[in-house]
């Protein structure tokens, strides 16, 4: 008997909770820590601040994965699964109901939106930290949950970009620092390579998206255009890094071009094939490389 046999609905939890991605919202999380701890006047660093911000917002993270899954769940039986695109499985693995991601996502966002006002109203979160905080798992419900569901207004993309790419990395800086001028421009590279990512990942789900009335780009656009808005989403991306020489340090820079040959390639192939990876990974090394270099200033 199988994991999943024996004890359903946990292991439905633990995959709807899309462990993966909860492990890359981390990584950005520290990115953004990283980037305070050099950029802009803070606190010293210690293990207090830094673990209260990550406690409320793993489950901030989960309440918005299971929010999605829920919504998804029929979606996600029409389309083909890859590794970084069509739902984690968990309710087809499992054949759980569905409402059990409906109330995990409503107990996971009184944890994570409770435990930071607590945290705030203590003095260990700042305000705009606990803001932040409010305003991911806001971006993150609207992104899928109706009557917003930004994803079937035609939107969904871009409030996905700003909700990974900028809300998030701010978070990081917020709890342990002050959001500056400076370190919101930082991100914007990583915001656009975000965008090329969603673009990638919405392409193999099109045609199950459009069946259940998903308005994503990749359902909207056609091939060309997609592949038009992706080119533009990089070459923003390179010039907008070129354009922060002054202000970010070449350390970091110099990190960020290992990007480049993966989202070369992912534009060359979208459309092309049904796998995102390209796109995906060219957005986890850049977080990857970025947060290597602001944490190798910093150490």
């Amino acid at each position: 008997m199988t994991v999943a046999e024996r004890i359903p609905r946990l292991w439905t939890l633990w995959l709807a909770a899309r462990p993966s991605q909860v492990a890359l919202i981390g990584l950005v999380y520290a990115l953004g820590v990283g980037m305070a701890a050099v950029v802009v006047p803070t606190v010293a660093l210690s293990v207090g601040p830094v673990g209260v911000g990550v406690a409320v917002l793993v489950p901030v993270a989960g309440s918005v994965h299971y929010a999605n899954e829920y919504v998804d769940a029929e979606t996600d039986r029409q389309t083909t699964r890859t590794p970084f695109s069509g739902g984690s499985g968990a309710l087809e693995r499992t054949s759980v109901d569905r409402g059990l991601l409906a109330a995990a996502s409503a107990i996971a966002l009184c944890f994570g939106l409770g435990g930071g006002g607590v945290a705030w109203w203590t003095g260990r979160l700042s305000a705009a930290a606990f803001t932040l905080l409010a305003a991911i798992a806001v971006t993150g419900l609207a992104y899928s949950l109706p009557p917003i569901a930004l994803i079937r207004r035609g939107v969904g993309e871009m409030a996905n970009a700003l909700l990974g790419g900028t809300l998030l990395p701010l978070y990081g800086v917020a709890v342990v620092g002050q959001v500056t001028t400076t370190v919101a421009l930082a991100v914007v590279p990583f915001t656009l390579l975000v965008g090329c990512n969603l673009l990638a990942t919405h392409w193999p789900d099109r045609e199950a998206d459009a069946a259940v009335g998903k308005r994503t780009l990749a359902v909207r656009w056609t091939p060309g255009g997609l592949r038009r808005a992706y080119w533009t989403l990089a070459g923003a991306a390179v010039v907008t890094t070129a354009a922060l020489v002054e202000t970010v340090p070449p350390a970091v820079t110099a990190a960020q071009t290992l990007a480049l040959p993966p989202l070369l390639w992912g534009g060359v192939v979208l459309t092309k094939q049904r796998s995102p990876f390209p796109a995906v990974s060219a957005m986890v090394v850049h977080a990857g490389a970025s947060t290597v270099a602001w944490w190798w200033l910093v150490l």
